[in-house]
């Protein structure tokens, strides 16, 4: 597993940010652990618990969308999307994973807000597992930070 070699963790600066933390619950006790760390990352670097949108969707596949919906209704200037793609026998993963990952990135750049993807692509549980711990490796708690990262730096502009 990658983990980053940099240390970031700065408090966010505009306490106006409203995130919103969409989880997808296929594989459900892994969405969940990232959602969990996301939100505590958050909460410990400034979000104010209130403006932390929650939503549960059936499945990665239906991040964009959601999205898409949160943002167009204005509910949030950011997303955290958390979910597990867990590859099978079918070609059916592919399809899934990059798909989710495109359309959250169209998201993105049609409404020129972040939006970080926190769907774990993996071969297997075990990785899956390593990559929801409760630590700071907890790919959840590391789109929080980098999403923090990002408002502050794209604050001024």
């Amino acid at each position: 597993m990658q983990i980053s070699d940099r240390t970031y963790n700065e408090r966010l600066r505009d306490t106006s940010l409203r995130v919103a933390l969409i989880t997808a619950l296929f594989n459900e006790n892994i969405t969940r652990a990232l959602a969990k760390a996301a939100e505590s990352t958050l909460l410990q670097l400034g979000v104010e618990k209130a403006r932390i949108l929650k939503l549960e969707i059936p499945g990665a596949w239906e991040l964009p969308l959601a999205a898409k919906k949160i943002f167009s209704a204005n509910l949030a200037d950011a997303v955290i999307a958390c979910g597990c793609v867990i590859r099978g026998d079918t070609g059916h993963y592919d399809i899934v994973a990059n798909q989710s990952a495109h359309g959250l990135m169209q998201v993105s750049l049609e409404f020129a807000q972040p939006v970080m993807n926190a769907v774990l692509t993996v071969e297997n549980l075990a990785q899956a597992e390593a990559r929801a711990r409760a630590d700071a490796t907890n790919k959840g708690a590391e789109a929080a930070r980098s999403l923090i990262e990002l408002a502050n730096a794209l604050a001024p502009l």
